[in-house]
């Protein structure tokens, strides 16, 4: 018997596919049993992934810390082990540029299980009661937030996210230039809409995540509207949720378009550790496949991360038409960086920003602080080619 095991996310979204993929892989491989536990959002964000390789076969990982395993090699490099064919597939059918962003330093560190990026999100039979039209632009949705009702996730890492978006809606990608985050101009202007939109909304979102933000949509009737967070097909879905949410893409800003937030989504990993690689592989390759993505992993509450799954009529069906309202968005989600040192800006730049939309202030100070923060680990500013 071959054993390996696995660790994932706290969330039904984060468990119970991998729990289901598991069961059904060993009753095909009756050889290979695998187990799988779970750790909080935050750890999954803040936990050292070299620790996690140390300790696990499998490994369910966010994007950014590609670059920090290409440099340390705690992963396998999935392209060594599985056919030309599979990844290109695997390419091909991206949702966004979720394959995309676990290559790196010319190796497929990941598969993409899961794909996400911030999104809009309204409770229907409010907005009906309420006679309040859906928001298109951001400056309905202030008008919206004016009137209560509005929620968004704004703890640190989600803070940062957002900036990024804003920045880009300004008309500057952040970390162009190598020398700062973003531009004195675009930074203020970014900081200063995070801020007034921020001044609307009840306080209580300075605590929340996006699984807070969702629980708190769908288990009272305070909010009607989210305008931005990672979205999960899950409160989508009759059953699981006792009020459902319909998801939306983003609104538009000015004359720039719709807004282009901050990729997320997870990724299946192989530990360089591993003893038994081939069979961990085999299991990683398993869940990533098409018709497991689209059958099995969706149907257990999985947000899949290959294309078939997000154009599947009957899935579409379930989820109040979740992917086929989101998928625009996630097609022109912005990548972020990914070299390694990045993960120690992502844990701290947060901070500084959620503090200024808590407190206010000078928005140059904020800005003089993320670039420290970016500069500080200069030594790791030459990102590797993907």
């Amino acid at each position: 018997m071959i054993r390996l095991t696995g660790i994932t996310w706290d969330h039904s979204r984060g468990l119970t596919p991998m729990v289901a993929t598991a069961q059904r892989h060993k009753e095909l491989n009756p050889e290979v049993e695998i187990s799988w536990v779970k750790r909080s959002l935050q750890d999954f964000a803040d936990k050292p992934l070299s620790r996690l390789a140390e300790d696990f076969d499998l490994i369910v990982i966010d994007h950014p810390w590609v670059g920090f395993v290409a440099a340390h090699q705690v992963l396998v490099p999935l392209d060594r082990h599985l056919p030309a064919s599979y990844l290109e597939d695997q390419a091909s059918h991206s949702v966004g540029a979720s394959h995309q962003s676990y290559t790196y330093g010319g190796h497929q560190w990941a598969l993409a299980i899961d794909a996400a990026t911030p999104v809009a999100s309204s409770r229907p039979d409010l907005l009906h009661r309420l006679q309040l039209p859906l928001p298109q632009s951001f400056e309905e949705v202030l008008e919206l937030a004016a009137g209560g009702g509005v929620i968004f996730p704004a703890i640190p890492i989600d803070t940062l996210m957002n900036f990024y978006m804003f920045c880009i809606a300004l008309g500057e990608e952040p970390f162009k230039s190598g020398k700062e985050v973003v531009g004195m101009e675009v930074g203020i202007q970014a900081l200063q809409m995070m801020r007034e939109l921020a001044e609307r909304v009840d306080p209580d979102c300075f605590h929340m995540n996006p699984i807070r933000v969702y629980e708190a949509m769908t288990t009272t009737d305070r909010y009607a509207y989210c305008p931005f967070a990672y979205g999960y097909t899950n409160y989508a879905r009759r059953g699981y949720a006792e009020k459902t949410l319909q998801f939306h893409d983003l609104v538009s800003m000015g004359e720039t378009g719709n807004l282009r937030s901050t990729l997320g989504g997870t990724g299946i990993a192989v530990s360089a550790r591993c003893q038994q690689v081939e069979a961990a592989v085999k299991y990683a390759a398993f869940v990533a496949s098409p018709q497991c993505q689209r059958t099995l992993f969706f149907d257990n509450g999985g947000q899949p991360g290959h294309r078939s799954a997000w154009k599947d009529q009957l899935n579409n069906s379930l989820t109040a038409n979740f992917f086929s309202n989101t998928l625009p968005a996630l097609d022109r989600a912005f990548l972020r960086p990914r070299y390694d040192g990045y993960m120690h800006f992502q844990d701290n730049g947060g901070i500084p920003i959620r503090n200024y939309m808590m407190e206010g202030g000078p928005e140059e100070k904020v800005l003089q602080d993320l670039n420290a923060l970016y500069t500080s680990v200069k030594p790791y500013l030459t990102e590797l080619i993907p």
